[in-house]
């Protein structure tokens, strides 16, 4: 959970209806979000045996139109727009002209629009950043923010659910594309969605605002008739940690290269021309390596503390690198950890101490078999 000012902190949709619900509330990606619901252990179980839901109302929505959308947003962002077929999408990184990360980028393409989201926490210096690019092309760009919200579910229940709920056929659909579609709710009426598929146990339902509060009850109702229900981000940090998915303000952002945060092959075109921060990439590719890399910990079976962002990390005694996020799991049953080691260090089964706890640099994804 961050720790940021009182002032600061996101007032999000559904905060109010989490906390009339018993949630507990913490500060995730610089907004008001569930830490968790009463149970983390039975919240990951949900994600990784039944169905989860997730409010990641903390989103920032973009909207691109204007003739040039497509070769002004390809020219600044790493990954390649021009060849996003309609209802397809891919995740970016703006950078700036040193190659750090400013942004992580997720852009759909729609008919007549591109569809960027980002991170809420970010989204006045994210506008700033993109107009400042907009010089001669014919492109507006409009902050869709307070317009849209996501909920998700998350497990291999999630086709069932989905279907029951859109008559979408969601095993058929591919990885990264979206649809427009409609949730049945009661009494005949429907609410408009767009549906996005990330991979066969995952999806995300794209909302107008107002249907927020109707849809958390719609997809509740369903997550709890197939064995599961909602997920705070207590768990479902834990669960990303066990997949090796790093989180953009935790895992890296502005003191990050691309290569360093390993999102080199997930986040990076090097077929698509030229993009700020291009020249860095570039050659840093043509070196092969890096001083420091991010890594995934798995701490040894009788470590009991989590280790705070920001802890050191020890080989035979001297300091190698430093934690980004750690979280105690369920599947696997372990304290699992991101951090940032110096190369000589940063090999998979290397074995680091962090405040006198043993680590392991792991292969990705981790093991998920349910702890006892």
């Amino acid at each position: 959970m961050e720790s940021l000012e009182k002032s600061s902190v996101i007032e999000t949709p559904l905060a109010e209806l989490h906390r009339s619900a018993g949630a507990r509330m913490g500060v995730w990606f610089g907004a008001a979000q569930p830490d968790d619901f009463g149970d983390i252990r039975e919240e990951q179980r949900f994600a990784n045996e039944s169905v989860a839901l997730i409010d990641k109302t903390h989103r920032a929505y973009l909207t691109f139109t204007g003739p040039d959308r497509v070769r002004y947003l390809n020219a600044i962002l790493t990954n390649d727009i021009k060849s996003l077929a309609v209802g397809h999408s891919n995740i970016s990184l703006l950078l700036n002209p040193q190659g750090r990360i400013l942004a992580e980028i997720e852009t759909h393409a729609l008919p007549d629009r591109l569809l960027c989201i980002s991170y809420g926490m970010i989204r006045a210096r994210l506008v700033e950043w993109l107009e400042k690019y907009i010089i001669m092309d014919d492109v507006t760009l409009t902050d869709d923010s307070d317009n849209f919200g996501t909920l998700a579910l998350e497990g291999p229940k999630t086709a069932a659910a989905v279907r029951e709920l859109t008559a979408t056929d969601f095993l058929a659909m591919a990885d990264a594309t979206s649809l427009d579609s409609a949730i049945r709710n009661r009494g005949g009426s429907a609410i408009p969605c767009r549906l996005l598929r990330r991979s066969a146990n995952s999806a995300e339902f794209i909302v107008a605002q107002k249907d927020l509060h109707a849809l958390w009850n719609i997809l509740q109702e369903a997550a709890r008739k197939s064995g599961g229900g909602a997920m705070g981000y207590a768990a479902l940090s834990a669960q990303r940690l066990a997949q090796g998915v790093p989180w953009f303000g935790y895992d890296f952002g502005e003191k990050q290269i691309p290569h360093e945060a390993g999102l080199q092959d997930s986040h990076i075109s090097y077929s698509k021309g030229c993009y700020t921060g291009q020249e860095i990439v570039e050659r840093v590719r043509s070196r092969g390596q890096v001083n420091r890399q991010r890594v995934s910990l798995l701490f040894a079976g009788d470590a009991k503390i989590v280790p705070v962002a920001g802890e050191t990390l020890l080989l035979d005694g001297a300091e190698v690198g430093y934690v980004t996020r750690a979280a105690q799991s369920f599947y696997p049953p372990a304290i699992l950890a991101m951090a940032y080691v110096r190369k000589e260090g940063a090999a998979v089964g290397t074995v680091l101490t962090s405040g006198g706890q043993a680590a392991t640099i792991g292969r990705l994804p981790l093991s998920v078999e349910p702890a006892q």
